[in-house]
């Protein structure tokens, strides 16, 4: 037979109360009780039915991650704070990824409002609020992450990006730089903020973009290494060409290295090179890749905390906007003597 609570709650002589708030690692039990409950829970290997849980309390103590890409080091280390985050209160996570499709980032919100999570956390990949206003109708809370949308009033965590661009323009100009280029990503709210940074950190210097020196990347994520370079062998071929290049994000950018090298050119010499995210190989490239850090595993965290705030309220609050400051890790790529 399995074991419930009441059986823990009488062998020690504690509430059922008692024993559901230590699963629930609520704040008020004692941490001698504390104890006392999570050894006996597991000398008798208690293992808590959670569907049952879920009837009564009408919460699953799950919550949902939807991101465009699972294999980018930035929305794993996004996963991994937001884990354990959630794993302190007891909740668990299902993550899933849209692979940048709208359409598929729309299939995975209905299986997981099915799935009754109790609250959604989604970097977008979308175009529309749409599908935001079909989980609103739902009545489940939900947190963007990286990525957010004009007009619409959102709980969201993330940096500014308008301050990213700045950071890593304003530095590639203050090494010395005269012609920076920029790489751009997907037409997502990260990366219009890090293009418009670029730009005022031009004007600011009473510059303005050369012709031609902004160039689209095709993916931001799972192929950003081969629009990066891609990108870069265009923005090569120009005359003058750039010395230096800010690009969206680190995948875009080790594409962008890997075609300056190719054209027999040097980094940081001939081309400094910035990108963003600060992934956790970055040092370890063949020129070691200067970086914004936006700190990744904070943002976790901040909507770990954010989403179960939401999810405890008993009144629907106002929408708050987490904004979690970047930094920027110089390292070889970009280290060019000022001039």
């Amino acid at each position: 037979m399995a074991v419930r609570m009441k059986d823990i709650a009488r062998d020690l002589g504690v509430s059922v109360v008692t024993v559901s708030k230590v699963l629930r690692n609520h704040s008020d039990i004692g941490e001698e009780t504390r104890e006392r409950v999570l050894k006996r829970m597991k000398e008798l290997n208690y293992q808590p039915n959670l569907a049952a849980r879920a009837l009564v309390t009408g919460r699953t103590s799950m919550a949902g991650l939807i991101v465009p890409d699972l294999t980018h080091p930035f929305f794993a280390q996004v996963a991994k704070g937001l884990s354990q985050g959630l794993r302190k209160k007891g909740y668990g996570l299902i993550i899933s990824s849209s692979e940048e499709d709208p359409e598929l980032e729309r299939r995975e919100i209905e299986q997981l409002l099915a799935r009754r999570v109790d609250v959604l956390i989604i970097a977008s990949a979308q175009w529309t609020v749409e599908s935001f206003r079909r989980i609103e109708e739902c009545k489940t809370p939900y947190v963007l992450i990286d990525r957010q949308f004009a007009g619409l009033a959102a709980n969201f965590v993330g940096v500014d990006d308008v301050a990213v661009g700045a950071m890593a323009t304003g530095h590639l100009l203050a090494a010395g730089a005269k012609r920076v280029a920029h790489i751009r990503g997907p037409e997502v709210s990260t990366a219009l903020g890090r293009a418009e940074g670029y730009r005022q950190a031009l004007a600011a210097r009473g510059l303005a973009p050369l012709a031609g020196y902004v160039a689209a990347g095709a993916s931001g994520d799972d192929r950003g290494d081969v629009s990066g370079y891609q990108a870069m062998r265009r923005l090569l071929a120009l005359e003058p060409r750039p010395d230096g290049v800010f690009c969206y994000n680190d995948p875009i950018a080790m594409g962008a290295l890997k075609a300056i090298l190719e054209a027999g050119l040097r980094v940081p010499e001939d081309v400094a090179v910035v990108g963003c995210g600060n992934v956790l190989y970055a040092e370890l490239l063949r020129v070691p890749l200067s970086s914004v850090d936006q700190d990744s595993a904070s943002i976790g965290k901040q909507a770990a905390r954010l989403a179960l705030s939401l999810v405890e309220s008993k009144t629907r609050p106002r929408p708050r906007s987490v904004l979690v400051k970047p930094t920027l890790v110089v390292r070889q790529s970009s280290l060019r003597q000022s001039v």
